[in-house]
């Protein structure tokens, strides 16, 4: 797969996203990478940021929250183009959560880990 096609499932995944939740989503970038930090090769998303549910009155003229998708340990997990894009889907949905402040605790509680 090329990154343009796995660019477009990031992007068909976040379109994806209810446009009422997807209008809450404030000041984060979704960014696409090749891999990630060598101490977790098989990382698939990081969220890196304050959560929504975390942000206060001090929170003003900071940088944007980053989202970030990697492309090698998903390509590498998956076999076919359909588990390539139910995996990119889960990744997204499960990294957008925590940017609403959910923790990988409830998330696997409800089946998005």
């Amino acid at each position: 797969m090329t990154r343009d096609e796995f660019e477009t499932l990031v992007a068909d995944a976040l379109d994806q996203i209810p446009p009422q939740l997807a209008a809450m989503m404030d000041n984060v970038a979704i960014f696409v990478e090749d891999e990630p930090d060598p101490a977790d090769p098989e990382l698939l998303g990081l969220y890196e940021g304050t959560p929504l549910t975390e942000r206060g009155e001090w929170y003003a003229g900071v940088l944007p929250d980053r989202i970030i998708i990697y492309m090698g340990p998903t390509t590498r997990r998956c076999e076919t183009h359909d588990e390539m894009v139910q995996e990119v889907r889960t990744t997204v949905i499960h990294e957008v959560a925590h940017h609403f402040g959910f923790d990988d605790h409830e998330l696997h509680e409800l089946g998005w880990s």
